[in-house]
């Protein structure tokens, strides 16, 4: 369990979010926090992709020689 203090105008708008949405406040307290996790992982995820892109370590095909592969 969790407790989260917050100012008055916060826990407002936050409470009719959730509700306009059909959401309990933990529901959408709760999926707002792991799509923030979620994203920071898909931009560490492509922030690593570029860097070994860049990097040369990895080893790129375009669309013709991918489906020409036995």
């Amino acid at each position: 369990m969790l407790s989260l203090r917050l100012e008055k105008e916060d826990e407002r708008l936050i409470r009719e979010y959730a509700r306009f949405y059909g959401m309990t406040v933990s529901e959408f307290l709760r999926k707002a926090a792991i799509e923030r996790i979620e994203d920071e992982y898909d931009l560490n995820a492509l922030k690593d992709y570029e860097r070994r892109k860049n990097d040369g370590e990895l080893e790129l095909y375009d669309h013709d020689e991918v489906w020409s592969r036995p």
